[in-house]
């Protein structure tokens, strides 16, 4: 069920407003249908606002999102795991404090959470498909932006 799911979000993008916050990554074509990425600056009765977009705004259901990649990943700072420290080189990690790190592994390109347990690293929840997914589910565990 998990890829159906998978699958059905990768290719048939939408976004919906309740899944949009402040500082999610967001595209939209423009007049001569050249794909514009932007920060989400706001959302209000179906508009989503940028001071760099025309007139400043653009409805909810014209934003599209951006596929989450592995140069996404690395752009955020994750890294590969290093084979020769015993780590899987299919986990990208993330330390956001001291202690703590965010895992995804990635695997024919599916981006799946990994949580660190006494018996090695296993996968939880769905699989992350949208750059703004990964931004909010980060957001989500460390209340900060990525």
């Amino acid at each position: 069920m998990a890829c159906y799911l998978y699958l059905q979000q990768r290719y048939n993008p939408v976004i919906e407003e309740t899944d949009i916050r402040t500082g999610n990554l967001v595209a939209y074509y423009d007049r001569n249908m050249q794909e514009t990425i932007f920060t989400v600056e706001g959302v209000w009765q179906g508009y989503i606002y940028n001071t760099g977009l025309p007139l400043s705004k653009i409805p909810c259901q014209k934003a599209n999102p951006i596929t989450l990649d592995i140069n996404w990943l690395e752009s955020f700072g994750f890294i590969a795991g290093d084979p020769a420290h015993n780590e899987d080189p299919a986990i990208y990690s993330l330390k956001y404090n001291r202690l703590n790190s965010i895992h995804i592994c990635v695997r024919n390109e599916c981006f799946q959470p990994m949580a660190e347990s006494p018996s090695g690293m296993i996968p939880y929840g769905r699989p992350l498909v949208h750059v703004h997914q990964l931004q909010n589910f980060f957001h989500a565990l460390t209340r900060e932006d990525l």
